[in-house]
């Protein structure tokens, strides 16, 4: 499965055990997400594009309205992280 860079820094994220916690407005879509580290920092790189090619992947998943997770899915997809960037 093709996933871009930006989409595997926030999987290496959700794998350590990050969350990212959404927002719904007034139509119940997502309008924000916020990307949390393990240690508590927020991660930048996660925009509402990502998330929706993370979701749409289906490499995260919500479990009863909770903040989304890494899938078993993405857990199969993402790659080791080198120190090249």
């Amino acid at each position: 499965m093709n996933v871009s860079r930006g989409e595997q820094r926030v999987l290496h994220v959700l794998a350590r055990g990050g969350q990212i916690r959404h927002l719904r407005g007034d139509n119940g879509r997502i309008h924000h997400i916020d990307c949390f580290t393990h240690e508590g920092y927020v991660l930048s790189d996660c925009t509402l594009a990502v998330f929706a090619a993370l979701k749409r992947k289906r490499l995260i998943e919500s479990r009863e309205g909770g903040p989304y997770r890494i899938s078993r899915q993405g857990r199969l997809a993402v790659r080791a992280q080198t120190d090249n960037r």
